[in-house]
């Protein structure tokens, strides 16, 4: 068997095992009383499948992809604005956008927010930019939302932490907390649901929370006026 359809029968299997991985929220529906923390665990299992397998099939597109020379090339197929953006301000400060909110996760890492971030990284450095390094850095989560978007508002049952895995050893040397301090902050927002990422220097922390207690410079601050 050659190696190109080795792996088209390995996407097959990907696909396959992923929709089998919902059997067990349907075995589990039955009877109609459920656990919450065997239900949400269930979730997080589910996803965190289609997750892994939707990332190996990214891979395994993107290898086979014509006219794209290999794995992380730039695809000939126009990208679509769905995950998010990369921009530094004029002070050092590099800002990412996801289109986006953080994902609910007790119990599994969501490998696809730090897949996702890495790739927009990846995007910005082939554009021909330069990503800053932070010595010691300030991570900023603020994330911009509705009421009626957000179900859970727990930090720590978020999965804010994929965030640090994937700046750690390219934005910052390491996510420990002498090296990098990280602020989750939220906005209500009445549209455009989004989660604002920003890395800066830690002395500049009183600068950044000074902006963002003005709702006006805030506004401006978000949408690349000060840049």
């Amino acid at each position: 068997m050659n190696e190109m359809k080795r792996d088209m029968i390995r996407i097959q299997e990907l696909v396959g095992s992923a929709f089998g991985q919902t059997g067990a929220l349907v075995a589990l529906s039955d009877g109609g009383h459920m656990n919450p923390k065997k239900l949400q665990k269930t979730l997080e299992q589910t996803m965190e499948h289609f997750e892994s397998a939707a990332l190996e099939l990214r891979r395994l597109c993107e290898q086979y992809s014509p006219g794209t020379g290999g794995f992380s090339k730039k695809s000939v197929l126009p990208a679509m604005d769905v995950t998010g953006s990369v921009e530094e301000f004029g002070y050092g400060w590099l800002h990412i956008t996801l289109n986006t909110l953080l994902p609910h996760c007790r119990y599994q890492n969501p490998n696809w927010l730090a897949d996702t971030i890495s790739r927009l990284l990846d995007g910005y450095v082939a554009c021909g930019k330069e990503l800053p390094f932070y010595r010691r850095a300030l991570l900023v989560i603020d994330e911009h939302t509705t009421i009626e978007g957000r179900h859970i508002f727990d930090q720590d049952n978020k999965g804010w932490k994929a965030v640090s895995n994937a700046i750690k050893g390219r934005v910052v040397p390491d996510d420990d907390q002498h090296t990098l301090a990280v602020a989750l902050l939220s906005t209500k927002v009445q549209e455009r649901e989004c989660c604002h990422i920003t890395l800066l220097h830690q002395a500049d922390a009183h600068d950044f929370f000074a902006v963002h207690s003005s709702d006006y410079a805030r506004d401006n601050f978000y949408s690349g006026r000060w840049c």
